[in-house]
Formats: structure tokens, C-alpha cells, sequence
């Protein structure tokens, strides 16, 4: 009775066996894909769709190493619920935009859980996490010297504000006056608020031109401020603007740059395509290799002499 009772056991503990084996084999053919999702404001039009657009398209091109799930939300509590489904999905990574107010809970309580957190752009209060970012300083830098190229060290320059907008364009207002203090002390500097919109540009440039019989350049911090601007100089047959900066990476921007001869047209690139990097930082950790925890990408300076190389008819952006 014993012996065969020994016998059972030794021939149950060899099909466990097998079936243990033949299930890790299982597992790694349909689990050789990380679980990566990705969390996105549902915007549709501008730079913030323009982020899931890339986003989603990065996830699309890496199908054949990661499964993802891709949400987009309209607040922090539906960003918070669909963060709450990829960790009962599985997900080991996290790429998140968290452009709503209130994500630093949740977003802290995945990373407790052993959740890697790539956001993008955004920076919040959360231990561990990891960010890919531009570098909203150094668009102000490049867009002084961009301005000192074209017209010299003296002028009328006009700075497009927009102190709503919290640290972005305090950031880049900073990084601008810094560098003009340092190259072109002597330019008369003029400052006036705004929005990041070309409604906006378009009506404050025109009541600035009504006020200023003569300007040199413009620093706008942003590529649609800057298409409201250009009409507005455009239908005043104003020809004493010489340059108009911008920022981001708008495609409707990119294709003016060539209609004008007599203005530089930039944008310092702060595109949402940065996304995709914050998208390969997540792969990577997961695949074991060792990444910042803070990525700024520099900046790139966009104009009629190299735009043809940032056209991309497809971006929502």
C-alpha cells in the first residue's frame, strides 16, 4: 500500500512537472511583451493631440515588443479610474501626461506598487518618478539669440507674455531676458500679455502695432500666438518687423515660414513628438537598462532654412 501510494505521488509530481514547465513556456512565448500604458488628455486639435497622437503611434511602431493600452481622459478623476484599470490590466509601465490638476496620489500609489512612471512634460510632486521634458528656459536663450542674429544688438523687441500660463512662459521669459541682458543690453524691450492662441495674437498684436509707430522684432513664445501675430502685421502693411519667434512645433506655423521674405519666421521646437521618447524611457526600464530619472531634450530651432525637415502632414498639431 505504501509502495504504491509512493508510486502515485511520484508520477503526480511528474506531470506538476510538466504542466509547470509547459506553462513557463507559455508564459514567456505570450509574455514576451511588456505591458505598457499610456494616459493622455482627450484633446483633439493643438499641441496637447498632438502628444496622444505621437504617443499612440510610437506604441503602434514598438507592437512587436510591448501590448499597450491607450487612454485619454477630460479630468484627474477619469485619468485616476483609467490609471486604476492598467494596474488591473497588468501594465509594469506607465507613460502619463498629467496635465490635470491632482494626479500626484495615484500616480505615487502605482509607483508604491512597484509601477514604473514615465510622465511627460508635466512635473509633480511624486517620489520615484521619471520625466522626459523640453527645456522651456532654453527656448527663451535660443530665441535671444536668435533675434541678436537677425537684427543686431539694438531695436524695438516686443515680448508676447502669457503669465497664465504659470511656468512655461516664466521659464521662457527668464531664459530670453537673461540671455538679451547678457548680448543686446541696449534693446528697447516691451512686454505685453497674452494667450497661447492665435485669436489672442492676432488682436493684441494689433492694438501693439497701434501703439508702436516702429518694432524690430517679436518674442512669441508660442508657434499659434505667433500666426495671430503675422496676420495682424500682415494687415497693418507693417515692414519694420524684421523677426517673430514661436514655440512648440504647429504644422499650420511651419507652412507660413516660407510665404514671408522679408520677416524670419522661427519656433524654438517644443514638440509633442518628445513624447515618443518618454514612451522608449518606459521600454527601457522595464528591459533592465539603465535610464535618467530626469530626460530635458534640447532644444531645436525650426526656420525657413530647415523646416522642410519638420513637416509632417499627418500630426493633428
Amino acid at each position: 500500500m505504501k509502495k504504491a501510494l509512493l508510486i502515485l505521488l511520484i508520477a503526480l509530481v511528474s506531470i506538476s512537472t510538466v504542466f509547470a514547465q509547459g506553462s513557463g513556456e507559455s508564459a514567456a512565448a505570450e509574455g514576451g511583451k511588456h505591458k505598457i500604458g499610456v494616459l493622455a488628455p482627450a484633446v483633439t486639435h493643438g499641441w496637447v493631440a498632438g502628444v496622444a497622437y505621437y504617443a499612440e503611434q510610437r506604441c503602434e511602431e514598438l507592437a512587436d515588443e510591448i501590448d499597450y493600452r491607450f487612454y485619454t481622459s477630460n479630468s484627474a478623476e477619469e485619468m485616476t479610474s483609467q490609471l486604476d484599470d492598467l494596474m488591473l490590466w497588468g501594465a509594469e509601465a506607465i507613460v502619463c501626461y498629467p496635465q490635470w490638476t491632482g494626479m500626484e496620489v495615484p500616480i505615487q500609489n502605482a509607483i508604491d506598487q512597484g509601477i514604473a512612471v514615465v510622465n511627460f512634460d508635466i512635473e509633480i510632486a511624486a517620489d520615484g518618478v521619471y520625466r522626459v521634458s523640453g527645456d522651456n528656459y532654453d527656448m527663451g536663450v535660443q530665441g535671444a539669440h536668435y533675434i541678436a542674429d537677425k537684427i543686431g544688438t539694438e531695436g524695438v523687441v516686443v515680448i508676447l507674455d502669457v503669465p497664465t500660463s504659470g511656468s512655461v512662459a516664466a521659464n521662457r521669459k527668464a531664459g530670453f531676458l537673461d540671455t538679451v541682458a547678457e548680448i543686446a543690453p541696449d534693446y528697447e524691450i516691451l512686454t505685453y500679455a497674452t494667450q497661447f492662441t492665435r485669436e489672442d495674437g492676432l488682436a493684441d498684436m494689433a492694438d501693439i502695432l497701434t501703439a508702436n509707430p516702429h518694432i524690430d522684432a517679436v518674442y512669441s513664445m508660442d508657434d499659434e500666438t505667433s500666426i495671430g501675430a503675422l496676420q495682424a502685421i500682415e494687415e497693418a502693411g507693417r515692414t519694420d518687423v524684421k523677426v517673430i519667434t514661436g514655440g512648440g512645433g504647429c504644422q499650420e506655423y511651419f507652412n507660413l515660414m516660407d510665404d514671408y521674405d522679408d520677416i524670419w519666421v522661427q519656433s524654438a521646437l517644443y514638440s509633442p513628438t518628445m513624447v515618443t521618447d518618454a514612451v522608449d524611457m518606459a521600454l527601457s526600464i522595464l528591459n533592465g537598462e539603465e535610464v535618467e530619472q530626469v530626460v530635458i531634450i534640447p532644444t531645436t530651432i525650426v526656420d525657413k532654412t530647415n523646416v522642410a525637415e519638420y513637416l509632417d502632414p499627418t500630426s493633428p498639431y
